[in-house]
């Protein structure tokens, strides 16, 4: 089918320009979303009576999603999701979650205007595309994690592998300090019996072992 671009469409082309498309993308996309009309005589005709205002709304929306993209690009937002041990998640983050991650931060985004480059299906830092506009794209980084402090260790370049080393190594050492306060609190009582002469277990085989 061919159609005539109210706007720039990526990899079809520019505002004005005619192009031909499948029928089915025509009918369910670009015409009923305003981004397109067929092309005969009256909508050429048409076009052309508007296309001086529609370059201008163009340029003046634009302008607005060019201001935002300069605040939006490059800002982190932080994901909290379920997940397994080897950072494996319970579900995905959606298009959705990524607009209301941004949008609670302060950002007016829609979940229709975010493009994930892949799924999010693991905890970590993962990009994300927004388009503000058809000419305009910013870029968003959403942290992923199980809770604020791991999104804060993940954001300092820690890999999930890496905090599940820590924890381990930090549950072996508690073990160890627990086995090391065990034992001096026996050494100490084991002291105590002998200072006030009462017989312990060792020593009294001790004196056996004597006689």
């Amino acid at each position: 089918m061919d159609i005539i671009l109210l706007e720039r469409i990526a990899k079809l082309g520019q505002m004005g320009e005619v192009v031909s498309v499948k029928e089915g993308y025509a009918r369910n996309f670009l015409l009923p979303q305003g981004k397109a009309l067929r092309v005969n005589a009256a909508n050429l005709a048409r076009f052309e009576a508007e296309r001086a205002q529609m370059e201008a709304r163009n340029l003046e929306t634009k302008k607005e999603a060019d201001a935002l993209a300069a605040k939006l690009d490059g800002q982190k937002f932080i994901v909290i999701r379920s997940a397994s041990d080897a950072g494996s998640l319970y579900g995905s983050v959606t298009t959705r979650d990524a607009a209301e991650a941004a949008t609670e931060a302060g950002f007016s985004v829609d979940k229709k205007q975010v493009a994930l480059l892949g799924a999010i299906k693991e905890l970590g830092l993962h990009d994300v595309s927004v388009k503000l506009h058809p000419e305009v794209e910013a870029t968003i980084t959403l942290n992923v994690a199980r809770s604020v402090e791991e999104a804060e260790l993940q954001e300092a370049g820690k890999s999930i592998a890496e905090l599940a080393a820590e924890e381990e190594a930090a549950a072996e050492f508690e073990i160890q300090e627990l086995f090391d306060d065990i034992g001096a609190a026996a050494s100490e009582d084991e002291a105590l019996a002998e200072t006030a002469g009462v017989e312990t277990e060792d020593t009294a085989e001790e004196e056996e072992n004597e006689e």
